[in-house]
């Protein structure tokens, strides 16, 4: 995605030497003694010094190559770490490139660390050779997992770290789409945002029986240090539990724990502003949140003219997460990009983070390559040093997070101009909650204007309801919505949230 690009070209432009230095050729793989107790250590240790950003060497013999010798850089799978095992896992290496920062790959087995070399023999290039290509190791970006996730025959990743602190997951029978990260630090402030970095990976050899593999993190940037512990169970519904400790450099305001980023360009409710034949583009549709009350909240995603920031609930929710709703082909119409295809993730807290928000950040985008959508917790206290802070988290990567039993949920959101082109009319497609009017009615609100014309009708087509209303905007610039479907005081139906802003 573009917006990760640039965000990652900006992050080396910043940090590499004016003309990178040869590194000697590949030395043995160093070995010591490592647990996650001796990375928290670590972490700490280098909290209490100045940062130091790492800079990218580059070997002379591949300084040497051709762009398009470079590009056709390829791990070779017969290579695969473990592949010579009968293991559940296996490890890809991916190569390092201009825009996206070098990482240390270790593995780990019986509490000792062997750091890996990457030699030439374990890449694939097309065309002749160099002979000095021989003699050097190949820095690194990140690594892939491989499973048998979708067949017993065919070793498929299901999981990849590459690029700042960024990773990805896909469960069975899906393909990659959004991305979590291991930090996010003043996303979507004027200032600038500060992308932290993970530097050092290390990953456990598993058991022939496992059906999980850790991974350890050292994660670095000017405002902190971080030591973080990732187990990764691929399946069905693909689960990562993430558990972090920070330990602050300077003091952190604006702080995002366990986001996710994404891409929305439209759908429904905004296809008008963009000539595109596809119905919709996009790998997310809408924030889901669990609040701690037990309310189930879905905000459809928006592509704002300008930035836009939106916060949702003051305690620590019983879950939240970026979801894919629009699931058949025909909501896309693209056989390519598949977006029907792409995972939700759902973030499930553990033990008490204190008060704060869940906040969207929806950034202006105009192409399908910018990740232009970030969510994630924000603490309501800065983060600041001297007091390290931790978090435990769950993300399951799925088709989609579940909500209540009999609870309606909004599977379409659809939006246009008026006969008279004066007022917006809304019509909300909402299912699991049976298609019987009895004793329903609509909740219906906003910040802002004039609402009219509220209906509520069965909708035999999809076995659900169709809640419709017109809202005469006046003079807003913004107005806030919210509608659910009620039987007396008792919600039926989720709480549709939705920010309309002048197009």
């Amino acid at each position: 995605m573009l917006w990760l690009v640039v965000a990652l070209q900006a992050y080396a432009n910043a940090r590499a030497p004016a003309k990178p230095k040869p590194v000697p050729a590949a030395q043995p793989a160093a070995t010591y003694p490592f647990t996650f107790e001796t990375l928290l250590e670590d972490a700490k240790h280098r909290a209490a010094a100045p940062y130091s950003p790492q800079r990218n060497a580059v070997p002379s013999a591949l300084d040497k190559l051709s762009p398009e010798q470079y590009r056709s850089l390829h791990f070779n799978s017969d290579a695969d770490i473990w592949r010579a095992e009968k293991l559940p896992f296996r490890l890809e290496l991916l190569r390092a490139a201009p825009s996206l920062p070098t990482v240390t790959l270790s593995t780990v087995e019986d509490g000792i660390a062997t750091d890996m070399v990457a030699t030439p023999a374990m890449f694939r290039m097309s065309g002749a050779t160099p002979a000095q290509f021989g003699n050097v190791s190949v820095p690194l970006s990140g690594f892939r997992v491989r499973s048998r996730i979708n067949s017993t025959k065919v070793w498929d990743e299901f999981l990849v770290f590459q690029g700042a602190s960024y990773f990805r997951a896909v469960a069975k029978n899906l393909l990659y789409g959004l991305s979590a990260r291991g930090l996010a630090i003043d996303t979507g402030e004027p200032s600038g945002e500060e992308f932290p970095v993970f530097t050092h990976f290390w990953i456990e050899r598993p058991g022939p029986k496992a059906n999980a593999i850790v991974i350890y993190a050292l994660l670095e940037s000017k405002s902190t240090t971080g030591a973080y512990k990732i187990t990764a169970q691929p399946g069905v519904e693909s689960q990562t539990d993430v558990e972090l400790t920070l330990f602050p450099r300077a003091e952190m305001r604006v702080v995002g724990i366990a986001p996710l980023t994404s891409m929305f360009l439209f759908d429904e409710t905004n296809r008008g502003r963009l000539d595109d034949y596809r119905p919709e583009v996009h790998d997310s549709d809408g924030l889901q949140v669990a609040t701690k009350s037990g309310e189930q909240l879905f905000r459809p995603l928006a592509n704002p003219l300008k930035l836009q920031v939106s916060s949702f609930t003051t305690q620590v929710p019983q879950g939240f997460g970026l979801v894919q709703r629009s699931r058949q082909q025909s909501d896309f119409e693209d056989f390519d990009a598949q977006y029907e295809r792409r995972p939700s993730a759902w973030i499930t807290p553990k033990g008490d983070w204190g008060a704060g928000a869940v906040e969207l950040v929806e950034i202006p985008s105009g192409r399908e390559t910018n990740d232009n959508i970030v969510a994630f917790w924000r603490p309501g206290q800065a983060l600041s040093p001297g007091r390290p802070a931790q978090f435990a988290y769950g993300i399951t990567w799925n088709d989609e997070p579940p909500v209540p039993k009999g609870m309606g949920k909004v599977v379409a959101t659809r939006s246009g101009a008026s006969i008279d082109r004066k007022r917006r009319v809304f019509l909300l497609d909402i299912v699991g909650a049976g298609e019987k009017l009895d004793g329903l009615r609509l909740d219906l609100s906003s910040s802002a204007g004039a609402i009219s014309s509220s209906t509520l009708v069965s909708n035999g087509e999809r076995h659900g309801l169709r809640a419709s209303f017109e809202i005469d905007p006046k003079d807003a610039e913004v107005i806030e919505m919210r509608l659910r479907v009620m039987r007396g005081d008792t919600p039926v139906s989720e709480t549709w949230l939705y920010r309309w802003t002048p197009s």
